[in-house]
């Protein structure tokens, strides 16, 4: 764990992963922390994860643009401002639906979710998947505790 304050400027802020289609900065990580990890999340139009689960605690806040969350098999369409927490285990997946979307998620003490996203960007080619990557990925959230529910 770091004992040590740091802080970003968005000049300085780490190379994103790609995930999906979004880029997902990391901002803080378990490793920084020894509890939460905190994201900046942006996306193209259409990108994002289907419906999946994992064993941590996750909530969102929209701060710009438009996304289409669904949750437990409820739909919810979100601007900016809006926020979402999910407890662990709840099935959950979103779209983004305007260009520039952006996003701060923060995971719970038990988050593996910064080194599941390095590892899909190191293994999966950058921008939205294709078909043919669908059982990588699979594989890879399942390291990870994760599970895609279809």
């Amino acid at each position: 764990m770091s004992t040590k304050h740091y802080a970003y400027a968005p000049a300085n802020y780490p190379t994103p992963h790609s995930v999906v289609g979004i880029d997902v900065t990391v901002l803080v990580s378990k490793d920084a922390t020894n509890a939460h990890e905190i994201t900046l999340q942006t996306g193209e139009v259409g990108s994002g994860p289907p419906p999946h689960s994992h064993p941590w605690d996750e909530s969102f806040f929209v701060v710009k643009g438009a996304v289409r969350f669904v949750v437990e098999g409820e739909t919810t369409e979100a601007k900016s401002g809006a926020f979402f927490h999910l407890p662990a285990g709840t099935v959950h997946g979103f779209c983004v639906q305007e260009p520039g979307t952006t996003m701060l998620e923060i995971t719970g003490a038990d988050s593996r979710s910064t080194a599941m996203f390095e590892t899909i960007s190191d293994e999966i080619a950058a921008g939205l998947p294709k078909p043919e990557d669908a059982p990588a990925l699979i594989e890879i959230l399942g390291r990870y505790g994760a599970k895609v529910h279809m």
